[in-house]
């Protein structure tokens, strides 16, 4: 049976936006945001927002009758997930989907680099703990977001300047996932309780390199671009220092780093190193240039 009823929390953060605009788009879910007492986001007028003290007994009056919980909470929030799973499984909750939706927290290489997505990692450890016959979870791996990250820069592709930063020579190949199809990839793991049942999936829209994108830019911008060589050192001392200082720019360069860097043992290229759920979750491939030809229109 597909599910229906589907709480998010984090619904107003970046991950949270797509997410509910995807179950929205894939049409059939009667869904709920969980937002805190405090908070001033707005969303869409037919969507119910409960707002949460966010202390186990009102999490677990919000999970009343919900299908399915997801976690769509930043860094901050990483460590709340064991209390949502409690309260969760409380309420009798059937599915419950972690704040993944980035990279693999089970690849040992993103958690050298981030250690902060140690907090993940033993999130998945938990829900395997906690899995039963009436509770499961499902984990999405998606690596980084592609429109999204050249859109705002993320991806260290300067749009207004036309100026890219490259990495170790931009030839490495990862794998990236568009806005688009993390949200049909979430409504089809709801809508496929059975084969998504305790798993962690790996999602892909395209198989690049830096390069690769640099050239599309190029070519939709009709322009040579400016381009700032770097490499993986560089960019990962740099960042831990501006951690230590306190500048929390630098773990999104270790973000960047899952994909762009040559860490030994990094899984960053999902179409190779891991096995992707692409076929299972009905997504096609889509193509860098039409992408990149889409985020410039």
């Amino acid at each position: 049976m597909p599910y229906k009823n589907v709480a998010i929390v984090g619904a107003s953060g970046s991950i949270g936006k797509i997410i509910l605009g995807g179950l929205i788009a894939a049409g059939g879910f009667t869904i709920t945001v969980l937002s805190r007492r405090g908070s001033s986001a707005t969303f869409p007028p037919d969507i119910s927002v409960y707002k949460s003290d966010f202390s186990e007994g009102d999490l677990q009056s919000a999970f009343k009758d919900q299908d399915v919980v997801i976690s769509a909470l930043g860094a901050t929030g990483f460590g709340e997930q064991k209390k949502l799973v409690d309260a969760a499984i409380g309420a009798g909750v059937k599915r419950f989907l972690p704040s993944e939706f980035s990279s693999s927290s089970q690849d040992s290489a993103v958690l050298q680099l981030l250690p902060l997505f140690g907090q993940k990692s033993e999130m998945i450890e938990y829900l395997r703990t906690k899995q039963s016959a009436g509770f499961s979870w499902t984990g999405v791996a998606t690596s980084l977001l592609f429109d999204w990250g050249l859109r705002n820069g993320f991806l260290g592709y300067d749009l207004a300047n036309k100026t890219a930063t490259v990495w170790d020579g931009g030839d490495k190949r990862f794998t990236l996932t568009n806005e688009k199809d993390l949200g049909i990839a979430i409504a089809s793991v709801l809508k496929n309780p059975e084969e998504t049942f305790n798993k962690y999936l790996f999602i892909s829209s395209v198989e690049t390199t830096q390069n690769e994108i640099l050239a599309a830019l190029e070519e939709a911008t009709d322009a040579k671009w400016t381009v700032n060589n770097t490499t993986t050192k560089e960019q990962v001392n740099e960042a831990f220092q501006k951690l230590t200082a306190g500048d929390l720019n630098g773990a999104f360069t270790l973000v960047r780093a899952t994909s762009y860097s040559n860490t030994p043992g990094l899984k960053s290229n999902y179409a190779r190193d891991e096995t992707l759920s692409n076929d299972l979750l009905g997504l096609k491939a889509s193509s860098v240039a039409e992408t990149v030809k889409r985020v410039i229109a």
